[in-house]
Parts: C-alpha cells; structure tokens; sequence
C-alpha cells in the first residue's frame, strides 16, 4: 500500500504538462490582445513622463517624454537608433549613454504590453511545471534570452506565472545582475483592456532575506515574506489603430 501511494504521488509529480511553454505563450497573447499589438499605437503616462509606442511604415518606434517648467526631453528608440532631444535639439550622446537610456525607454514599455513580448527571437521558454496561488492553478514558465538579439541583460532570468483558465500572466519575477543584483516580484492587479488590449498595474515585491532563489520567489510570496517595493502604475493609457496597412 506504502508503494503503491508513493508510486502514485511520482506519477502525479512527473506528469506530462497539458501545454508547452510556447503553447501557453501564444494563448496568453491571444487572450490579452493577439494582432492587435501589432498595429496599436498606444500611450500612456508612467511616473511623470509619458510613453509612446507608434507603428511608423510598419516599424515599431518608442519614445519617452518628459516636461516641465524646466525641462524638455525626447527620447526616440527605433529598432537600431536612438536620439535624445533636448528642448528641441539633437543632443549628441557617449555611445555608452545612449545605449543606457534606451534601455531604460525599452525597458518600461516591454513590461507594459506583456505577454507579447515572449515570443520575440531572442526569447527561450521553458516550461516549470503548475502551482497553486491564492487558491488558483498556474503554469510556470522559465524565460531567458540568448545572447544574439538579446540586449544588454541578456543573462536574466524571468519567471512568469499563467493563470489555468485564463492563461493571463498574473504574475511575474526576474533576477537581474546590475547594480549588484537580486530580484523582484510582480503581482498584476487592476486589469483593465482599452481597445482590446489588456493593461495591469503592478505590487513590485523583493526577498525580505538575501541569497533567495528566483526558483522559489513564489513560495516566498505564499508564504508573505516578500516586501513592497514600490508600485508600477500606468496612467492615462490611449490605445489607437495603426495608421498602415
């Protein structure tokens, strides 16, 4: 009987997965917005700036605005250039300089209109079996990028969480490696879809302890010993169709 119950509970551990990573990607993004990401223009206010992505002859332009009293800049990031202009003019930036800052455009807008972005080329999905959040099954998804295509950050680490009947990404974390490192927990909240297309606002968490995994965050987060952070909050979002065919 002993055997028998420990044979079982092997079984049940070493099931087949009812999707693949690549599987529950694909309906993530079907669910939260399908074609409509690629031919959206959207906009949207995040922390004292605003965030454009406009569709330009079928190319994918981002951009970062910031004013005030005393400022005016522009931040423009095609898909091999960016400038910065500053009340109006091209300033010319260190090549270090200006890779920091798209970055930190691209950054920001790849979080907003997530999951599309998990099928881009430098993307590797792995799948990391279910878990139970809040009373509710997910699949777990392991994320990481090859170096080729893979921007600067390459070598992160993101885990994503699908809700099991939804398949929406409720969830999310990352390991980073700059600025000594560590790791974050996302937990999506105050959904809402704008011209078909899902937006969530974001509780960013982090270990209460050092030395954490990225493979257990969600354990940590079960068990309420992850802390807040900060909040992830788009504002004024504008969604419109794209001006090419």
């Amino acid at each position: 009987m002993i055997v028998l119950l420990v044979g079982m509970i092997s079984c049940k551990q070493h099931k087949a997965p009812e999707f693949s990573a690549q599987e529950l990607v694909d309906k993530s993004i079907e669910v939260c917005g399908g074609d409509l990401y690629k031919t959206s223009n959207v906009s949207f206010d995040f922390r004292n700036r605003t965030y454009i992505l406009e569709r330009i002859d079928g190319k994918k332009v981002l951009k970062r605005i910031q004013k005030n009293d005393t400022l005016d800049l522009i931040d423009i990031k095609s898909t091999n250039d960016f400038k910065r202009y500053v009340e109006g003019k091209l300033a010319q930036l260190p090549d270090s300089l200006a890779n920091s800052y798209a970055n930190s455009v691209n950054s920001v807008h790849y979080f907003a209109y997530l999951p599309y972005g998990l099928n881009d080329q430098a993307v590797n999905k792995e799948y990391l079996g279910e878990i139970v959040i809040k009373g509710k099954k997910y699949y777990k998804i392991k994320v990481t990028f090859s170096q080729e295509n893979g921007g600067d950050d390459f070598d992160d680490t993101y885990i994503y969480w699908f809700n099991a009947k939804s398949f929406k990404p409720d969830y999310l974390a990352y390991e980073f490696h700059v600025n000594d490192g560590g790791f974050r927990f996302r937990e999506a909240y105050n959904e809402r879809i704008v011209e078909g297309i899902r937006f969530v606002d974001y509780n960013n968490l982090k270990p209460t302890k050092d030395n954490e995994s990225i493979y257990q965050i969600d354990s940590l987060f079960i068990k309420g010993e992850l802390e807040l952070l900060s909040k992830i909050e788009l504002k004024n979002l504008t969604v419109n169709p794209g001006n090419y065919n």
